[in-house]
């Protein structure tokens, strides 16, 4: 009877048993690249909410004041705007007459036959004594030999040195064809004064654009009176533009001119509701920053099966996050923000009491921007603080974060170049373990050989 030898296949078995081999230093390989690539995704989310945070810290008085003011008019002459820096209170003004942009035609205007480098140049002379040239030698856009109205007033509008000062276009009244040359700017110093057609190479183009330009609409200087109209000649301000910068702190654009002479009042004062609003962007901008913070460092729970944040246990981002806390509580002259409704709720997180805010700036309005400060070369206040103190984290190469990605990234070169050294180890003690089954595999088959030999050698001799 064959007696039974167990077999091999060397190339399973070989995998298996090289695979063993490495298991233990594999796992371990395995769990480091994990944490690694865990905090190098936990850093760049960091830095992101910590550069966001700064950026907002900087935008929170970029205009010099976290307190905003506002500025209205009594009746509806125009629009006014008031920065920070702005005073409250009334002003009273008259407005005479609008500042009006000047438009001017050449009327019986014909197709010019002269195109090409002998269509000339026309230059357009402004009332101010300045002007600009316009070549006509590409001016025949649709090829047919032709120079028509139309095509000169594109090639006045698209004369880079015009610099958008005249706006030309063409009508067509009583059946025939006139050019409009139309300022782009308000002012009676602005307007079009005429052409100067001395290089057209046209005789009949030169005696259509000069012939002189018919008046549409006289460009004219807008004059508000400070107060009463007809008083102080002083006090009667001409200029060219609509826009006015009286009152510091204050642009006041005029869109109507007014009649019987009852000045309109402006008024300057306190805008409640957009400070509020920019003390809220603050805050918001806080607890995003926080909320970050707290996924990354969120404690976990056996309990209920939750994991904790990759820095759950990270003494530097708790000690951060402490410090920033400490530093809202900075007060001035015995004031900080809770004194302006913004408190600390239990997570951390900030909250805006507006009533409470109000309340404050209407005792104390400089008292929020003396606590808050600024950021930039010169940080003072909370805002320049935890400008300071960020800075410190997301400075490009030498910052907390730029340090800890570089030890993370060579750490993760590191486990780059131990898995390759495994590999390979894998790859020799396959190789040596293939080696071996197949020998085995070989000596197996002869004793097969052998083993059934001496089985039919017997079984004859029983015969």
């Amino acid at each position: 009877m064959a007696t039974s030898v167990p077999t091999y296949d060397p190339k399973t078995t070989a995998t298996q048993l090289a695979q063993m081999y490495i298991q233990g230093r594999q796992s371990m390989l395995d769990s480091q690249s994990a944490t690694a690539t865990a905090i190098d995704k936990a850093l760049s989310k960091l830095s992101s909410a910590l550069g966001t945070f700064r950026s907002a810290l900087s935008t929170t008085t970029a205009s010099g004041s976290v307190v905003a003011n506002k500025a209205s008019f009594s009746s509806d002459v125009g629009t006014a705007t008031a920065t920070a820096s702005a005073a409250a209170g009334n002003y009273q003004f008259y407005v005479e007459q609008l500042a009006t942009v000047g438009q001017v035609s050449y009327s019986g205007m014909t197709d010019s036959n002269v195109t090409g480098a002998a269509a000339g140049t026309l230059s357009v002379k402004l009332a101010d004594g300045s002007s600009f040239t316009v070549s006509l030698a590409n001016g025949d856009k649709d090829l047919n030999n032709m120079l028509s109205a139309k095509e000169i007033a594109a090639a006045i509008n698209m004369e880079a040195t015009n610099n958008s000062r005249v706006t030309a276009s063409t009508l067509t009244v009583n059946g025939q064809t006139r050019l409009v040359l139309t300022s782009n700017v308000t002012g009676q110093s602005n307007g079009v004064a005429g052409i100067d057609v001395t290089n057209l190479g046209d005789p009949a183009l030169q005696a259509q654009l000069g012939d002189g330009n018919r008046v549409l609409v006289n460009g004219t200087n807008a004059k508000v009176w400070v107060g009463a109209p007809g008083g102080d000649p002083s006090n009667l301000i001409e200029q060219a533009s609509n826009t006015f910068n009286v009152v510091d702190g204050v642009a006041m654009t005029f869109t109507k001119a007014q009649t019987g002479g009852v000045p309109v009042t402006l008024n300057v004062a306190r805008d409640s509701s957009a400070t509020a609003t920019n003390v809220q962007n603050f805050v918001d901008q806080w607890n995003k920053m926080l909320a970050a913070i707290g996924e990354l460092t969120a404690p976990g729970n056996v309990a209920k099966g939750t994991a904790g944040g990759i820095y759950a246990s990270d003494a530097g981002i708790a000690s951060l996050k402490s410090r920033m806390q400490s530093l809202l509580r900075t007060a001035v002259g015995g004031v900080s923000l809770v004194n302006y409704g913004v408190t600390a709720q239990r997570d951390g997180t900030l909250a805006l009491d507006k009533t409470r805010l109000d309340k404050a700036l209407a005792t104390n309005p400089t008292g929020l921007d003396a606590i808050l400060g600024k950021t930039g070369t010169m940080p003072t206040g909370v805002l320049g603080n935890l400008d300071t103190l960020v800075s410190s984290w997301t400075k490009a190469g030498t910052g907390q974060l730029a340090t800890r990605k570089d030890a993370n990234s060579k750490l993760q070169s590191q486990l780059v170049a131990r898995q390759a050294a495994l590999e390979t180890q894998y790859d020799n003690a396959y190789k040596r373990y293939l080696g071996q089954f197949t020998q085995l595999q070989s000596l197996q088959s002869q004793m097969s050989g052998t083993s059934s030999m001496f089985e039919a050698m017997f079984s004859k001799s029983d015969s």
